[in-house]
């Protein structure tokens, strides 16, 4: 019995460390040279391009919520209008989520709850939203600087 535990806390760990090192290894491979921030400064435009550099440079939301063709690749054409969970938990869990929803154009909440998301973890609902989503920690200039650029998606 023992070793049956033993072995279902392996599994699960390494699960997780493959997991882990997938996410690293796919934030890389997408890295084509280096990106500097842009600055936090007042402004429209500015605001969407420092989100659009912490959304495909910083967070890699593009890795999750853009689909993907044939190949592998992302699918550039949908860029973040939602996809299907390309990776499945190593345990079931009954709460694993299918799809990454839709978070270009018209985000799947109000300004407040999404910036409330990003700083906290914590979704409308009063609960974290469900494994694999990060608990993002933004600060609030970075939070509004991602909703403006989601935004501005059509």
């Amino acid at each position: 019995m023992n070793n049956l535990r033993n072995a279902r806390k392996f599994l699960s760990l390494a699960s997780v460390s493959a997991l882990v090192l997938f996410m690293v290894l796919m934030a890389w491979a997408q890295e084509s040279k280096p990106v500097k921030a842009p600055p936090a400064t007042p402004g429209a435009s500015s605001n969407v391009e420092r989100g659009k550099y912490i959304v495909n440079q910083v967070a890699m939301c593009v890795n999750c919520h853009t689909p993907r063709d044939e190949k592998g690749e992302l699918d550039r054409s949908q860029l973040l209008m939602g996809a299907p969970v390309f990776y499945q938990a190593a345990q079931p869990m009954g709460d694993w989520p299918q799809r990454c929803p839709r978070i270009g154009g018209t985000p799947p909440g109000t300004d407040e709850e999404m910036i409330t998301l990003l700083t906290t973890g914590i979704w409308n609902t009063g609960k974290p939203l469900r494994e694999p989503m990060p608990r993002f920690r933004m600060t609030r200039e970075d939070a509004a600087a991602v909703v403006a650029y989601l935004k501005s998606l059509k």
